[in-house]
C-alpha cells in the first residue's frame, strides 16, 4: 500500500470515528439515562439486602441505613420456617439435571438443522419456532394428566423431563444459528480425515459454538431456577420434593409481619443466581459481542 493510500485510509477512519468523539447535551443525557436505569436496578436490591439483616422496627425507622438494627438471625429463621435447606437441594437437583438433559437433546437437533439444506430441515426449524407461541399455562392440564398417567405426579423427576421440553425451542434456535456460522471448510477438512457426524459435533461444532452453549446454559438456568407455576402444581405441598420457589411463599404465611425474615428468604434464593452470573459474566458478554460481530 502506498503512502498516499495509507494517508487516505487514515483520514477516512478518522472521519468515520469523528462523530463518536463529539460531545454535547445528547451524550450527557444518554449517560444520565444509563445511570438512572442502574440506580433503579440497584436501589431495590440494596433495600432487599439491608432489610434481610434488620428487625421490623429498624426497617420502618431506618429503611436505608446499613448500620442500625442488624440481625443475622433472620436467615436462620427463614431456613427453618420454610425448610429452605431441602428445598434448595431439590431446586439445584432439578435445575442442573434439566439443564444437562436440555443440552443433550438440543445439541444434536441444532447440529442436524444447521447442516440441513432442504425443505424438511426448514420445516422442522419452523416447528421449533412455533414453540414460542404456546403459552405455558395452556399446557398445564395435559401436563398434569401426563404426570399422573406416568405415576410421576408429586415427583421431582417429572419436572426434570418436562422443563427441557419447555426450553427446547429457544435452545435449538440459538444453537442452530450459532452452528450455521461455522465455516463449511472445517467440516470438509474433518470429513476428509474420516470424522463421522458424532465426531464432527464433538470436535468441530461444539467447541466453536461454546459461547452460544454458555448463553443457553445461563438462560435455562435462570428459567428453571425461577420456575414456580408448574413446580407448585407438580410437586405439591410435600416438603420432601418441593422446590425453593414453592417453599418461599410459605414464609408470608408463617411470618406475615416479619419483613426481615421474608427478605432473608428471598436473598437466600437469589444467591445461586448471582454466583452463576459472577462466574460466567465474561463468557456471556463475550458471546453477545461475538454474535454482534458476526451479525
Amino acid at each position: 500500500m502506498t503512502r498516499a493510500a495509507t494517508r487516505a485510509s487514515t483520514r477516512a477512519a478518522t472521519r468515520a470515528a469523528g462523530p463518536l468523539r463529539r460531545t454535547g447535551p445528547l451524550k450527557y443525557l444518554a449517560h444520565a439515562g444509563v445511570w438512572l436505569y442502574v440506580g433503579l436496578l440497584i436501589v431495590p436490591l440494596y433495600y432487599l439486602l439491608i432489610s434481610s439483616f434488620k428487625s421490623n422496627l429498624s426497617i420502618i425507622n431506618d429503611p436505608f441505613s446499613p448500620f442500625t438494627g442488624l440481625d443475622t438471625g433472620n436467615f436462620g429463621k427463614a431456613m427453618r420456617n420454610a425448610t429452605l435447606g431441602p428445598a434448595l437441594v431439590n431446586q439445584a437437583y432439578i435445575t442442573v439435571a434439566a439443564n444437562v438433559l436440555t443440552l443433550v437433546l438440543a445439541l444434536p437437533a441444532a447440529f442436524a438443522l444447521a447442516r440441513s439444506k432442504g425443505r424438511i430441515g426448514a420445516a422442522i426449524e419452523r416447528i421449533f419456532s412455533l414453540g414460542f407461541l404456546i403459552p405455558g399455562f395452556a399446557a398445564l392440564v395435559p401436563t398434569v394428566l401426563l404426570s399422573i398417567s406416568l405415576n410421576l405426579f408429586h415427583t421431582r423427576e417429572f419436572l426434570i423431563v418436562f422443563l427441557p421440553a419447555s426450553a427446547m425451542p429457544l435452545s435449538v434456535i440459538l444453537l442452530t444459528q450459532a452452528m450455521r456460522t461455522i465455516p463449511a471448510e472445517l467440516e470438509e477438512s474433518a470429513s476428509l480425515d474420516g470424522a463421522g457426524s458424532w465426531r464432527l459435533l464433538r470436535s468441530v461444532y461444539l467447541p466453536l459454538s461454546m459461547p452460544a452453549v454458555v448463553v443457553v446454559l445461563i438462560l435455562n438456568f435462570l428459567s428453571f431456577w425461577n420456575e414456580y407455576f408448574f413446580s407448585l402444581v407438580i410437586t405439591g405441598p410435600d416438603t420432601a420434593v418441593r422446590t425453593a420457589q414453592v417453599a418461599l411463599p410459605t414464609l408470608s404465611m408463617a411470618n406475615a409481619s416479619q419483613y426481615g425474615v421474608l427478605s432473608a428468604g428471598i436473598v437466600i434464593t437469589l444467591v445461586p443466581v448471582y454466583i452463576l452470573y459472577a462466574f460466567f459474566a465474561d463468557k456471556m458478554e463475550g458471546a453477545v459481542l461475538a454474535g454482534a460481530l458476526k451479525g
